[in-house]
């Protein structure tokens, strides 16, 4: 017999209340129920609701005033990068320009990092690479393998943010590839860019992997718009 671990009272309790912001329960600019009321709304016990204000208040959600009601943030501009995990873990539906959105901010980072992997050391980025030739042709090795690509190269960069941010894609990152790899062209693109940039690092050539980058990158917003279902 298989058991499932009973969500405990606290994460249900955030859960449902990040949910009610998301769905526009509890607007940007508008204040949360008092402590009583709102306990009873999310059936948990006061101490209980407190422990979530603070997780929420910490990711940006909230903003907690003593003697005041709390405030719910404007998250897209308040919030921290935990508001990206949090938006895909308790959103229902997605918002429309999300991906593209996240995409986009890959763009303007995949480029740097990988032409600084490749400036640091180009053996390191070739050795990560060469694994992609034994690659199975299926949606979840490619959006695993991407992922640890990506991370590791943005490690090889030597800039620790960039590894940073992307740890706080953790969560997400791999079930929206799993859509974006769902499409056989998508797979194919990715295998050909593999190659390509596998071949730049072995010539030790930082330029072209940042160009190759970059233009991978801007083909996933063409392809993510073919692989997503329709809205």
């Amino acid at each position: 017999m298989s058991w499932t671990k009973p969500q405990r009272p606290v994460d249900h309790a955030e859960r449902a209340l990040i949910t009610a912001i998301l769905e526009g329960h509890f607007p940007p600019g508008s204040t949360l129920p008092g402590e009583r009321d709102l306990a009873a709304q999310l059936g948990v016990t006061r101490p209980t609701l407190r422990e979530v204000l603070r997780r929420v208040e910490r990711d940006g959600w909230v903003t907690i005033h003593q003697g005041k009601a709390t405030k719910v943030n404007d998250f897209w501009w308040d919030g921290g990068l935990n508001i990206l995990s949090g938006i895909v873990r308790h959103s229902r539906t997605l918002p429309p320009d999300f991906v593209p959105n996240l995409l986009r901010v890959r763009l303007d980072m995949a480029p740097s990092y990988t032409r600084l992997a490749v400036e640091r050391s180009a053996e390191t980025a070739a050795a990560l690479l060469a694994a992609h030739e034994k690659l199975e042709d299926a949606p979840d090795a490619f959006a695993n393998f991407d992922w640890m690509l990506q991370r590791r190269l943005a490690a090889a960069s030597g800039n620790p943010v960039y590894a940073m941010i992307l740890n706080s894609f953790t969560g997400f990152y791999e079930p929206l590839a799993l859509i974006y790899f769902a499409l056989p062209e998508a797979r194919q693109t990715s295998r050909i860019f593999y190659a390509a940039l596998l071949e730049a690092a072995g010539r030790g050539d930082a330029g072209a992997a940042e160009r190759l980058t970059r233009a991978v990158m801007l083909e996933s917003l063409t392809l993510w718009r073919k692989a997503s279902p329709a809205p």
